[in-house]
């Protein structure tokens, strides 16, 4: 009995946390939405709402004897029914204190897999507040948001709802909660049975050519009869009888032998229309299977985007701005494979575009711009089956003199050439890794990774990024994303021995040229497509094979296959195209996770297994090998000397790990008690960094960065601040003093610290 009582205690549980998430999404869209409304009946009604959905709660969590969560939620209960009568005002110091409780709800929620834990120090704290609060004490200065809430990984609903704020009950009878691990294995097997229909059309194709070829044979046999008989003859008549025994058994074998063949033909043909009617049931059944096992992995773009409004509430109060965040088009559904890996490359566009893009209230009103600024997530759905993510802000827009200073600095270019690239060509360098912007590198950005790391992910998934800024205006991020994973079509191609598969979502066209238009510009081999120059390419220098001896002859013509993604076109030249097919991706697994050029494996329907092509990767593997003989890259410079560094530190213990970390990552290091300390060293020996403290005796480290940057002899040497002081203000001090990185103690990882050492020198 104890047993079945703890089964059915667990399935509760599994369902409260399903019911439990819906409410809190409700309640966290209820609070956005009373930020924006002024006083009246609209705000009075979204309090209404919430105090429902708390209620709500409450009653969920006291029928699976939690009742830790269910006091939490009697205290924020009286809150919300304090407000309702009117005996409470609505007031931002209160509106955070009440997100911050429902943000703690959530981690009370996903704490613990097996077992809800207990009230911690940080629920009591907000309890005590809530009580305060409620009896016209202002609420204490919010502590550090919590993480965001984000839905049990475990379960997910076949029908979620549509909208972020809304969520509307279902019949029973109309939704089903599956297990994902149960649907992903279930898709799997779907997915599978590609393989087999492959293999039956392959077949189908086999028996096909092979009564072709019987019949072909059963011609030029019955192409021989006629001479046979003249053959019969002229013996009968000229040769003695004993000569010609051996013909007439002859002739009786080939008449016996015709009617064996007759049924051997009718045999392979009823074999082949078999075949047919087999291989077009597999593939209507396999159609079918596959589509409403896809359907089912769908989800609305809104249940991804429901944290979102609070994490740009969030991120624009810790840094002073004023930030309104748009969406549009949540109701559009995409395989819930890709928006889980969307999930990060979308908050961090969303927090570029925050950090980097929109302004402060005082600088948008110089600008003649509302002191608000606006982040527009917008989801489309185009007609070839893929999906358009808008990511934009109305904010300062990217500073292209920065980017090319910074790319200058990597030494990804010269001097020479960035001038010599327009506005997109340098734009294009944002997701470079290393490549930022920002002049202090923080916990929120400034190492230049981010942008690098959403590329490669949008890629893996197979679609593309691209970018479009204007000074004062804002910047554009577009994402095109393919709406499912896994199967999809490909081109396949011959490349002497090697036959390989283009995804054909990058394929513009396929041609044939004949040798004598190729062209050569500044060169680099060019042929003419729709009136322009569309670089040439032979794929086997771009997958560094060797070219084929029969390519090597010359031919009058050669197959091409165009490929584009964002703005770059190629034309690439191959052996042949054999044709297009639906084909199942296969990972090449963890041991080749990131290989260039190739984006992972399918099987064909003779059992040949073949590589599929990255697009992205070719076309700048096609740009490298093409401009490789006139910009060969430099070789580094081997140094052998240490580069040093001087450690500023008032505190023995913090002065010791910083001086042991850079030691051991190979650098020289020198240590410094102070301000003052430290000044005197930089003027007696040179440096190549500066660590530093910020909170010191006689002079601190925002005095000391000041000092440096107005010494001309050493206005050039990068400063990292590491220090506990981890406000807005402060960090924005050390942006005006000139350091090059703050690291916050609290968050101080080793390896961060490595990282931005390397970088900055």
């Amino acid at each position: 009995m104890a047993k079945k009582n703890d089964e059915l205690l667990k399935k509760l549980l599994a369902t409260f946390r399903v019911e439990a998430d819906e409410h809190l999404k409700a309640m966290s869209a209820g609070l956005l939405a009373c930020e924006k409304l002024p006083a009246g009946g609209e705000r009075a009604a979204t309090i209404e709402q919430v105090f429902r959905e708390v209620h709500s709660f409450k009653g969920a969590a006291r029928a699976v004897n939690l009742t830790h969560i269910e006091s939490f939620c009697q205290s924020l209960e009286d809150v919300f029914a304090a407000l309702k009568g009117e005996r409470l005002a609505v007031s931002p110091p209160l509106l955070d204190l009440l997100h911050q409780a429902v943000a703690a709800l959530g981690e009370l929620l996903v704490a613990d897999a097996d077992a809800f834990p207990a009230h911690t120090p940080a629920v009591t704290a907000l309890i005590r507040r809530l009580d305060e609060a409620l009896k016209g004490t202002a609420p204490a200065a919010p502590a550090p948001p919590a993480p965001p809430v984000s839905p049990p990984a475990s379960e997910t609903r076949a029908e979620p709802a549509a909208g972020v704020a809304a969520n509307p009950p279902h019949p029973a009878s109309a939704t089903v909660r599956v297990s994902t691990a149960k649907l992903d294995a279930v898709m799997c097997q779907a997915e599978e049975l590609l393989t087999p229909r492959l293999a039956a059309d392959q077949r189908a194709r086999e028996l096909r050519e092979t009564g072709a070829m019987l019949a072909e044979w059963k011609k030029q046999r019955a192409r021989t009869q006629p001479a046979l008989r003249l053959l019969d003859r002229s013996l009968e008549r000229g040769v003695a009888a004993g000569g010609t025994q051996g013909l007439p058994n002859l002739l009786e074998y080939l008449e016996t032998e015709k009617l064996h063949m007759k049924m051997i033909e009718d045999r392979l043909a009823r074999l082949t229309r078999f075949a047919e009617r087999d291989r077009r049931m597999l593939a209507g059944m396999t159609d079918g299977l596959l589509n409403d096992v896809k359907e089912m992995q769908l989800l609305p773009f809104a249940s991804l985007l429901e944290i979102f409004p609070r994490v740009a509430r969030e991120l624009a109060r810790d840094q002073g701005k004023e930030t309104e965040l748009v969406i549009r088009g949540g109701e559009i559904e995409i395989d819930r494979r890709i928006l889980e890996e969307m999930k990060d490359p979308l908050l961090h566009l969303l927090r570029n575009c925050i950090d980097h893009g929109i302004e402060k209230p005082a600088a948008r009103e110089r600008k003649n711009k509302p002191p608000r600024g606006t982040v527009t997530l917008a989801i489309s759905q185009t007609d070839s089956g893929k999906a358009e993510v808008l990511v934009a802000d109305d904010g300062a827009g990217i500073d292209l003199a920065k980017v090319k200073a910074a790319t200058i600095r990597l030494g990804l270019v010269s001097g020479e050439e960035a001038e010599r690239l327009g506005e997109q060509g340098m734009l294009a360098f944002v997701f470079r890794s290393g490549v930022s912007t920002s002049p202090i590198v923080t916990d929120v950005s400034g190492r230049g990774l981010g942008l690098a790391i959403v590329r490669e992910k949008i890629e893996r998934l197979g679609g593309t990024i691209a970018i479009d800024s204007r000074p004062d205006r804002g910047t554009n991020f577009r994402i095109v994303l393919p709406l499912t994973l896994a199967t999809f079509r490909g081109v396949l191609v011959r490349v002497g021995e090697h036959l390989f598969v283009i995804p054909a979502i990058s394929v513009e066209r396929v041609a044939r040229v004949a040798v004598q238009d190729l062209r050569t510009v500044e060169n680099r081999e060019t042929i003419a497509l729709d009136g322009r120059a569309v670089s040439l390419a032979w794929l086997s220098d771009a997958l560094e094979l060797p070219r084929p001896r029969a390519a090597e002859q010359a031919p009058a013509s050669a197959p091409v296959v165009v490929l584009g993604a964002e703005t770059a076109r190629v034309a690439f030249r191959v052996d042949e195209v054999l044709g297009e097919q639906e084909v199942l991706v296969k990972p090449l697994g963890r041991q080749l996770a990131r290989v260039r050029n190739v984006a992972g494996a399918c099987g064909l329907g003779t059992g040949q297994v073949v590589p599929v092509l990255n697009v992205p990767d070719l076309l700048k593997s096609a740009v490298r090998r093409a401009a490789a003989p006139s910009a060969p890259a430099a070789e580094e410079p081997a140094t052998t000397a240490k580069r040093s560094i001087l450690v500023v530190e008032d505190s023995i213990t913090s002065r010791s790990l910083l001086k042991n970390i850079l030691e051991a990552a190979g650098y020289a290091v020198t240590t410094a008690v102070d301000g003052i300390d430290a000044y005197t060293a930089l003027k007696t020996a040179a440096f190549d960094l500066v660590v530093s403290d910020v909170e010191m005796p006689r002079m601190d480290g925002f005095g000391l960065t000041t000092k440096i940057r107005a010494d001309k002899q050493l206005a050039e040497l990068p400063v990292v601040l590491v220090t506990a002081l981890e406000s807005r203000e402060h960090r924005e001090r050390g942006i005006d003093v000139g350091a090059n990185a703050y690291i916050v103690k609290s968050s101080f990882d080793q390896s961060n610290l490595l990282e931005i050492v390397q970088r900055l020198i």
